[in-house]
C-alpha cells in the first residue's frame, strides 16, 4: 500500500489527490519515448490542467496543447512556454490573442483558414487537420474520426498541394489506443496524404496514445514514430492527455448516508458522479475503488446531486458499509476534475499534492465564492 493512502485520514474529504511518485514514474515513461524516438510529447490540457505540476512536466516533456484561449493562457503563464493550439474553431475576437501565445496553430477546416489567412503571421507554424475517416476506436462518441464528424479536413477537400502558409499536418483518430492501433491509423495517413506529408515539416499525431498504461509497446511506438521520422524528414508531436495523469491519483471522498430500498442499498457519497466524475456517467463506466472486492455485498454509490441518475450500481464489499466510512476513488486524475462542475452547488472536491516525504499539500479548496460567481 502506498503512503499516501496509509495517511488517508490526513487528508481533506473530498479531495482529489496526485501521487507525485506516481506522477514522475508516468513521465519518466514519456521522456524515454521523446529520447528515443525523437519526437516531441505535449500534454493536452484537456486530459490533465493541473497547473501545479506544470514546472515538474516540463523538466521531462516539451509542451502543452491547447483547445481553447484560457488553456493557451495557461500553458504560457505555468509552463513559460508558447502553446501548441488546436481549436475546434477560431473566433474573430480571439484569433490574433490565441496567434501571440501560440508557437504552432493547427486549422480544423479550410474555412477557418481562409476566415484568418490574411491575419496570420510568420513566427507561427500552422498546420491542417486532416480526417482520414478511420480508427480503431469502437466507441462512437469517443471516436474523433466518426462518420459525420466535425473534425478535420477529409481527403476530398483538401488541396493537390499545402498553401505556403501551412507548414504541418495534425491529425487525432485514436482513444486509449495501442502503438498497434497508431501504425494501422499510420498506413491510412500515408494512403490518403503521403503527398502533403512530403511538403510538410511537421505533423502532430494527435492525443489517445495509452502511452502510460501497464503493457503498452512503447518499444514499437518508439520504432514507428523513428521510422516515419525518416522517411519524411519531419518533425513528430505526440499530445497525450490520458497518458499524463493516468494512474497517477484518487478522489478520496465519504459515506454520508445508507439508504435501503426495496432490493437496492444505496451508499450516499460527498461527492457526485455527475458533477466530479462525468465519464462514469458518459461513457458509461465503472470506476475502480480501493479495497473492492470480486465477491461481496453488492452496493449502489449515489452522489449527492439531486439528479436521479447520480449513481453507479455493482460495488462490492465485505458488509454494507457505513455511515463515515471512507471511498477512494481510483485513477481520477485525467478527464476528471477538468470537467468537474458546481451542479446543484454541492461541495467540489478540493485539489491535493502527495509527496511521501512531505507528505500532503492543500493545492486549492473550493468555498462559496466559487460557486456564486460562475452564476449572476
Amino acid at each position: 500500500m502506498s503512503e499516501l493512502l496509509k495517511s488517508i485520514n490526513q487528508i481533506p474529504n473530498p479531495c482529489f489527490v496526485i501521487d507525485e511518485k506516481l506522477f514522475v514514474k508516468n513521465m519518466l515513461i514519456l521522456k524515454k519515448v521523446e529520447d528515443l524516438s525523437g519526437c516531441k510529447i505535449l500534454c493536452a490540457l484537456k486530459g490533465f490542467s493541473m497547473w501545479e505540476m506544470f514546472s515538474k512536466m516540463s523538466n521531462y516533456i516539451s509542451g502543452g496543447t491547447a483547445s481553447s484561449l484560457n488553456e493557451a493562457k495557461l500553458i504560457n503563464e505555468k509552463m513559460g512556454k508558447k502553446a501548441h493550439s488546436c481549436f475546434v474553431a477560431y473566433s474573430e475576437v480571439e484569433f490574433n490573442e490565441v496567434q501571440e501565445i501560440s508557437s504552432h496553430l493547427s486549422f480544423n477546416s479550410i474555412s477557418q483558414f481562409n476566415r484568418f489567412k490574411k491575419k496570420l503571421n510568420g513566427s507561427v507554424k500552422y498546420a491542417f487537420r486532416v480526417n482520414p475517416q478511420f480508427s480503431s476506436v469502437s466507441f462512437e462518441k469517443y471516436n474523433p474520426c466518426a462518420e459525420g464528424s466535425r473534425f478535420g479536413i477529409t481527403e476530398q477537400d483538401l488541396p493537390k498541394d499545402l498553401p505556403k502558409q501551412i507548414s504541418g499536418l495534425h491529425f487525432h483518430t485514436l482513444c486509449e489506443s495501442s502503438a498497434k492501433d497508431l501504425e494501422d491509423v499510420l498506413k491510412e495517413i500515408e494512403a490518403k496524404f503521403g503527398h502533403l506529408l512530403q511538403q510538410a515539416s511537421w505533423v502532430n499525431l494527435g492525443g489517445g496514445h495509452h502511452i502510460t498504461k501497464p503493457g503498452y509497446d512503447t518499444e514499437l511506438l518508439c520504432e514507428i514514430i523513428q521510422s516515419f521520422r525518416e522517411k519524411y524528414n519531419i518533425d513528430v508531436y505526440l499530445e497525450p492527455g490520458e497518458a499524463i495523469g493516468l494512474n497517477t491519483g484518487y478522489l478520496v471522498s465519504k459515506i454520508e448516508d445508507v439508504i435501503k430500498n426495496g432490493f437496492e442499498t444505496t451508499a450516499i457519497l460527498n461527492v457526485s458522479f455527475a458533477a466530479h466524475m462525468p465519464d462514469c456517467l458518459e461513457m458509461p463506466y465503472k470506476p475502480n475503488i480501493i479495497n473492492e472486492l470480486s465477491e461481496g455485498v453488492e452496493i449502489t454509490l449515489g452522489g449527492n446531486t439531486c439528479m436521479s441518475g447520480d449513481y453507479v450500481r455493482g460495488f462490492k464489499f465485505t458488509a454494507t458499509p457505513l455511515i463515515g466510512d471512507i471511498i477512494v476513488f481510483k485513477d481520477m486524475m485525467h478527464y476528471t476534475f477538468v470537467k468537474t462542475t458546481f451542479f446543484n452547488g454541492v461541495k467540489h472536491p478540493s485539489l491535493g499534492l502527495w509527496n511521501d516525504q512531505s507528505g500532503f499539500k492543500l493545492l486549492k479548496e473550493f468555498n462559496y465564492t466559487d460557486f456564486k460567481y460562475r452564476l449572476s
